[in-house]
């Protein structure tokens, strides 16, 4: 909140993966006027990422990470599953710089529902073998986004950056109409 406080409004939140479970909760904030999701998680008031990840098919990225010293680590044949749309140099260039989460993070409760009152746009990653498409759709539908599909792995920001940069721009002009 103390950033939030700091930025003139109104503000457009953007999540890409687990960020989605944050703008959902930060997105609370009064200076927030619109939400965008990309390939992200986005769970209800009673659910954590864990459990909504858990309504549907686990994708093969789970078969390529190792849990080690309390953070989840990608393996490097993973990166196939992650970010596959990539160029070879680009895709060990994620692995290289990638975040490595808390083992425990997905089931960590975020208090917070901001989709349920805020505009929200979500890019579907149709091709995305990290977070499942079909849980990006039912997420997407359940909080009545704008949907924007793209033929994607993952990482559309990277794979698709003007798509992505597109959606934001509409996000954004949606605050000024």
């Amino acid at each position: 909140n103390f950033t939030l406080n700091h930025v003139p409004g109104p503000i457009v939140l953007v999540g890409h993966s687990y960020g989605g479970t944050l703008i959902t909760k930060a997105g609370t904030h009064d200076r927030v006027g619109a939400l965008v999701y990309i390939a992200a998680l986005a769970p209800d008031e009673d659910e954590t990422s864990q459990q909504q990840q858990d309504k549907f098919p686990r994708t093969p990225i789970f078969e390529h990470v190792d849990v080690a010293d309390g953070r989840v680590w990608l393996k490097p044949s993973g990166v196939p599953h992650f970010c596959g749309d990539l160029p070879e140099a680009e895709q060990k260039l994620v692995l290289a710089t990638g975040a490595v989460p808390v083992a425990d993070l997905f089931n960590q409760q975020v208090p917070g529902t901001a989709w349920r009152t805020k505009p929200s746009w979500y890019i579907v990653a149709n091709n995305d073998h990290t977070v499942h498409p079909d849980l990006e759709r039912s997420a997407a539908e359940r909080m009545g986004a704008t949907i924007r599909p793209v033929d994607s792995s993952h990482v559309p920001m990277l794979s698709h950056p003007d798509f992505v940069l597109d959606v934001i721009r509409e996000a954004a002009k949606s605050l000024n109409a």
